[in-house]
């Protein structure tokens, strides 16, 4: 199943606690360009693969004025264990209770040896200035998505 949100839509709001616990919204970066990823858990293989490489790209996802917002079920305390040990620079996000995981429709059904569970689907949108969607990209590969994105963001930059 792909994601409920679609490109033009705008892009629902939350408010979740970072790294350091601190609340960071949506809103905070109404004016900026958003890379939104979901992803599963901190310090597997594909999900540190993600956010090293998102992190690699930063100065010029800045240079674009875009920020880097991940979001996994796990603890404010593992994603700070998990920023230091690889010395993360995107703001990672909490949602133990799945609420923004839900909203943006990442939530699904699993299957895994075959066993059925459900966990985050590993998803990446891009929010423009305005708050709406102009990207998605449903169950993510991740060798070279950090730099599809960047691709991307660049051409929607200079487009508006």
């Amino acid at each position: 199943m792909a994601s409920t949100l679609k490109i033009s839509k705008k892009a629902p709001a939350f408010c979740l606690p970072d790294k350091d616990e601190k609340k960071v919204c949506l809103n905070d970066f109404k004016g900026k360009w958003v890379v939104l990823y979901f992803y599963p858990k901190d310090n597997t293989s594909g999900c540190t693969k993600e956010a090293v490489d998102f992190t690699a790209h930063l100065k010029d996802f800045k240079k674009m004025d875009a920020v880097i917002i991940g979001i996994s079920p796990d603890s404010t305390n593992s994603h700070a264990n998990f920023a230091a040990k690889h010395n993360l620079k995107v703001i990672l996000l909490s949602d133990p209770e799945h609420t923004v995981i839900k909203k943006y429709g990442v939530w699904q059904k699993k299957r895994l040896y075959g066993r059925e569970y459900y966990g985050v689907v590993r998803t990446t949108y891009i929010i423009n200035p305005e708050g709406k969607i102009t990207n998605v990209w449903d169950k993510v590969k991740v060798n070279g998505h950090a730099t599809e994105v960047k691709t991307t963001l660049g051409e929607s930059c200079r487009r508006m």
